[in-house]
């Protein structure tokens, strides 16, 4: 759990404890931690970024990587706190800030895990999600991991390979993730998604983890998530460590937990206590409803990890149970009524993936009550209903109703724009998804849907043009370069197929990539 830094070869296992640090933002000096400085010799951000991207660009072609809009919003909300206090603390320099991408993948594992990549990319396996009990606990995994980075340890300990070409560094951690896949565990772990290391590759110092739970702690309380969120993930830690790990829990292969780690926790989490004066009642209204929403999501993590069919039998036949128990009517927001949510959240999503559409809609009804009054929470019923139908091949009954200039989310927005292709209103689908990708440009699942709208619209150009890039957006710059020079052969073979100004975009988006193109060979042939 809290994170799985990133390694990168397996000689980085065997270096010991702490190495050298830059401060947080990449600068030269003691860190607050006590570790020294690598001095000349820390990896550059721009190498690191490097490195990172080569990474990023493998994970995106596995059939393992999830974006789904649902769930990423989810994630999104907890972290973007979580960046924004890291800079407000000044725990996240400018240099990085600027240059590395903190950029979250999903990955389809049911393991309890998380890892960080050099250049600022993480990863969360839809096992942890599923498995931690509140958005705090979340936030504490995100901001452990996160200060791995902000303190600069992946670079410290890639240093340590420094002999090593920055592309075979690279090749050495895509081999280390793909060698912690296991098979027995039940779960088709990403390339890269057991991240990093597989048991005796990687592990951080323990000065490393003991100044990323510092760190951390102080950037989630900075974000707004209550202390009990690292109690609670320390408890779940401790006890999967005593029942001995079967595979559920990679972190622990790579973040051996210490009765010193745990002492400054619990210490931590007593002082936080003692001085919050966030027991009103305004604060556990709160609390009830950030759980509500959370337990829907858990349990979306849950049927997105791919449980099979007796896992999703399961969890239907879980949430009729729970249909019998419900009272007349909803009562007031409670931990029993999230369970219930969440229950019924995911059956209604097992169910349709079923194929049971009507049990699943069934489910949706009675889950909607229970929603009325948390706005988070009865949008995704809605946006739930939406995927049902369209699972379904029906168009959405909501579909004539629905304004997608109004969308307020990425996932509203992306899971509207799905309901309108279906109902053949394409150009308001393109209307609204050009405003997006202009200020997204790195939206590849838009962009996708921008090129199914086009092709409906019967503009073959603009659609190939939008799923070249769609396709550098996950940095794959060949593939884009490739749909680029075909949209240029069509707009020459037929020149009606496109106006001058989508023409002008397209011949600049070509110089562009061949630049960038060109610009990766020779970068190879130095680091080589």
């Amino acid at each position: 759990m809290f994170l799985i830094a990133v390694s990168s070869s397996a000689a980085l296992a065997q270096s010991g404890t702490g190495t050298g640090t830059g401060t947080a933002g990449g600068s030269k000096g003691p860190s607050a931690g006590g570790l020294p400085s690598l001095g000349d010799g820390e990896l550059s951000v721009a190498v690191e970024r490097r490195i990172g991207d080569r990474i990023a660009t493998s994970i995106y072609r596995d059939p393992d990587y999830v974006d789904d809009p649902v769930l990423g919003d989810y994630v999104q909300g907890i972290w973007q706190p979580l960046l924004a206090a890291a800079r407000a603390r000044g725990e996240l320099g400018a240099e990085i800030g600027e240059r590395f991408a903190w950029e979250l993948f999903l990955v389809r594992d049911r393991s309890l895990n998380a890892f960080a990549l050099p250049g600022g990319y993480f990863g969360v396996h839809l096992g942890l999600i599923g498995t931690v009990t509140s958005s705090d606990e979340l936030a504490a995994v995100l901001a452990h991991e996160l200060s791995h980075v902000t303190q600069r340890h992946i670079s410290r300990l890639m240093t340590q390979q420094s002999k090593q070409a920055p592309w075979m560094i690279a090749a050495m951690v895509l081999g280390a993730m793909a060698a912690s896949k296991n098979p027995n565990a039940g779960a088709a772990a990403i390339v890269g998604g057991q991240a990093l290391v597989a048991q005796g590759q990687l592990n951080f110092s323990r000065d490393m983890e003991r100044e990323a739970d510092r760190v951390g702690f102080g950037v989630m309380s900075d974000a707004g998530y209550a202390s009990r969120g690292v109690s609670s993930m320390f408890e779940k830690l401790q006890q999967a460590s005593r029942l001995n790990d079967n595979g559920s829990f990679p972190y622990l292969r790579s973040h051996p937990l210490t009765t010193e780690r745990i002492a400054e926790a619990q210490a931590r989490v007593q002082l936080a206590s003692a001085a919050s004066a966030q027991s009103a009642p305004d604060k556990q209204a709160f609390d009830d409803r950030a759980q509500l929403l959370h337990a829907m999501m858990a349990a979306r993590a849950r049927i997105l990890a791919a449980p099979g069919v007796d896992g999703l039998r399961s969890q239907a036949s879980e949430a009729r149970r729970r249909v019998a128990a419900l009272p007349a009517q909803p009562a007031a927001l409670s931990a029993a009524t999230a369970r219930d949510a969440g229950a019924l959240y995911g059956g209604a999503l097992a169910a349709a993936q079923l194929r049971d559409y009507g049990a699943a809609r069934s489910l949706l009804a009675k889950l909607a009550p229970l929603t009325a009054d948390v706005a988070s929470a009865s949008k995704a019923v809605s946006l739930l209903g939406i995927e049902i139908d369209l699972m379904e091949g029906k168009v959405p009954a909501a579909a004539s109703t629905l304004d997608i200039s109004k969308a307020t989310s990425r996932a509203e927005l992306l899971t509207e724009a799905r309901a309108l292709t279906a109902a053949k209103r394409s150009s308001d689908v393109a209307q609204a998804l050009q405003t997006w990708v202009a200020v997204h440009p790195r939206d590849a699942l838009a962009w996708q849907l921008l090129a199914q709208a086009y092709g409906q619209q019967n503009q073959p150009v603009r659609a190939i043009r939008a799923d070249a890039e769609s396709r550098a957006a996950q940095l794959d710059y060949s593939g884009a370069l490739d749909r680029f020079r075909a949209a240029q052969t069509l707009m020459r073979s037929q020149p009606a197929s496109a106006d001058h100004v989508e023409g002008s975009i397209i011949d600049t988006r070509t110089r562009q990539l061949e630049s960038t193109v060109k610009e990766q060979a020779l970068q190879d042939k130095i680091d080589r």
